[in-house]
């Protein structure tokens, strides 16, 4: 099937009040693809409505929050489109995104999801290498390979080893997904318990290895509060890792996931 930018929806998720979120709506907006841009908000303030009229973005009230997991939900069933992408509001995304996600779900049969490889802005700086984004440069090395995106086999065997697909960089395919897909229930791991039910389904996990977004690391942040919460994450890791492993080698993975997740905290 070949998808166009009609058949695609940014969704900005919005949240209290972000200094980064025009710079989100601004990537978005430069995309080289153009597609339907909304914003969604358990949170209305003045600053994102502000953002919302000033780019001629709908903006969308949740008024039944009940945390993250239900904000990404409310989020991804705004979109009326084939595809949709979850935006994260401090996070940017290279002008060529879209198109890259288009070109990659188009050249498969059964496309679940798409994802690309990220860099980190820290202190407003662009970084495409350091301990964190090597290893999972590793981990989804094996995924490169357009024959192996049909691989559910390879893709869990990814998965087995920690969290690699970096949540706001992922495009879904809405027919071949549940109508939910984030369990309330989960804070830290969110993504990736999404990702390990994803994993089962048939189909394709499409990865496009160049970085095309950029994820911001900051003390505000919701990656960095949720790696705060030690005992919170340890024991939703811990939960996922027993799909794939026995007791003992579960709790030496969490051991070393935990750390390499460090990095994600300023």
């Amino acid at each position: 099937m070949k998808y166009t930018g009609e058949s695609h929806t940014f969704v900005v998720c919005a949240y209290k009040q972000s200094q980064y979120l025009e710079k989100c709506v601004q990537s978005l907006k430069r995309q080289t693809v153009k597609s339907r841009i909304i914003m969604t908000t358990s949170t209305p303030n003045d600053l994102i409505k502000e953002v919302a009229k000033k780019y001629d973005i709908e903006l969308i009230i949740n008024d039944a929050p009940s945390g993250i997991a239900s904000d990404w939900n409310f989020a991804y069933a705004q979109a009326k489109t084939e595809l949709v992408t979850i935006a994260h509001q401090d996070d940017i995304y290279d002008s060529d995104y879209l198109e890259s996600i288009l070109k990659a779900v188009s050249s498969v049969k059964q496309p679940l999801l798409a994802h690309t490889a990220y860099y980190e802005i820290r202190d407003n700086k662009k970084v495409y290498s350091n301990r964190l984004l090597r290893i999972k440069k590793l981990l989804l090395l094996f995924l490169i390979p357009k024959f192996t995106w049909n691989s559910r086999f390879m893709r869990r065997r990814s998965l087995a080893i920690g969290c690699a697909i970096c949540c706001p960089s992922v495009t879904y395919v809405k027919e071949r997904l549940p109508k939910e897909p984030f369990e309330e229930r989960y804070r830290a791991s969110i993504d990736w318990q999404t990702w390990e039910r994803y994993s089962k389904l048939k189909g394709a996990f499409c990865y496009v290895s160049k970085p095309k977004m950029g994820h911001r690391i900051h003390e505000e942040s919701e990656t960095s509060n949720v790696i705060g919460d030690g005992d919170g994450r340890t024991a939703e890791d811990y939960e996922i890792y027993r799909k794939f492993w026995p007791a003992p080698i579960a709790k030496l993975f969490v051991s070393f996931y935990s750390k390499g997740q460090a990095s994600n905290k300023l």
